[in-house]
C-alpha cells in the first residue's frame, strides 16, 4: 500500500503489529527512447506490487540518484555523492525515529549502489534494525530470465521497456544496437559518454514482446515479495 494514501494515525497503527516498509529508489537520467524516470517508475511500480498483498507501506521513491555520466543528455538530474548519503542516512534515520525497523531499500539503478554499502554501516549504528538493499532488475531469479530471454541485455535497452515506461507514439528502433565497450566508456567524461552511445542505449534490441516481458515482471515481483516476508535478522 501506498504511504501516501495513508495518515500519520494509520501509520501509528500499522506500526503496533507490523514494523517493515519498502522505500523505492530510482533516478532521473537518459534512458534513450524511454521515458527519463525508468529507474523510478520500475522501483516504485514493483515494490507496491510485491508489497500490496502483505500490506507493508511504500514510501514515495526517492527520484533522483547518482548518475554523473549522462549529465550531458537534457534532462538527466545527477546528486553529488555526499548530498545522496546524506539523503538516505536521514531518511533512515526518519524510519528509525517512526518505529519501523526492516525496511527493504528497493533500487532500481546501478549507480545508487553506494546506498547499498552506506546501509550496513547505519545498521551498525542501530542495532535491532535491519535494512535489505535489493537491485530488484539484478537479483538472482530476475536476472536469470532476463539472461534466458536474450543475454544482449543493457541499459535503456528492451530489458527497461515495459509498457509503463514507454513514452506515447515513439518507439526505437527495430534493429539490435551492437553492444558499447563498457570499460571504454568508464574512461569518458559526460561529453565523451554522450558521443559514444549516441542515443543511450548500451546496446541489444530496443523493445521485445509484451509477453516476454510481462514473465520478467512478475518473476521480479515475486522475488521482491519473498524479501519483504522474510526471514529477516
Amino acid at each position: 500500500m501506498r504511504l501516501s494514501d495513508m495518515n500519520w494515525m494509520q501509520v501509528e497503527t500499522y506500526l503496533r503489529n507490523d514494523d517493515r516498509c519498502v522505500v523505492p529508489l530510482g533516478s532521473t537520467e537518459q534512458h534513450a527512447y524511454l521515458s527519463l524516470s525508468v529507474d523510478s517508475i520500475l522501483s516504485e511500480r514493483v515494490a507496491l506490487e510485491a508489497a500490496e498483498p502483505l500490506g507493508v507501506p511504500v514510501f514515495p521513491v526517492l527520484a533522483y540518484g547518482l548518475t554523473p555520466y549522462f549529465q550531458d543528455f537534457p534532462g538527466t538530474v545527477s546528486l553529488r555523492m555526499e548530498t545522496y548519503i546524506r539523503v538516505i542516512r536521514d531518511i533512515l534515520d526518519g524510519l528509525h525515529r517512526s518505529g519501523f525497523r526492516r525496511i527493504l531499500l528497493c533500487n532500481g539503478h546501478g549507480g545508487n549502489a553506494p546506498a547499498g554499502a552506506f546501509a550496513i554501516e547505519w545498521m551498525a549504528d542501530h542495532p535491532g534494525t535491519t535494512v535489505r538493499f535489493h537491485s530488484w532488475w539484478n537479483a538472482p531469479r530476475t536476472w536469470e530470465m532476463v539472461q534466458k530471454t536474450d543475454p544482449v541485455a543493457s541499459h535503456a535497452s528492451w530489458m527497461e521497456n515495459f509498457p509503463w515506461t514507454r513514452l506515447a507514439n515513439i518507439r526505437g528502433p527495430d534493429t539490435q544496437k551492437p553492444m558499447i565497450d563498457l570499460e571504454r566508456l568508464r574512461l569518458h567524461d559526460p561529453a565523451g559518454v554522450r558521443l559514444m552511445l549516441q542515443d543511450g542505449n548500451y546496446g541489444g534490441l530496443y523493445q521485445r514482446s509484451d509477453e516476454d516481458m510481462l514473465a520478467i515482471w512478475a518473476a521480479a515481483v515475486e522475488e521482491t515479495r519473498a524479501l519483504i516476508e522474510g526471514p529477516w535478522a
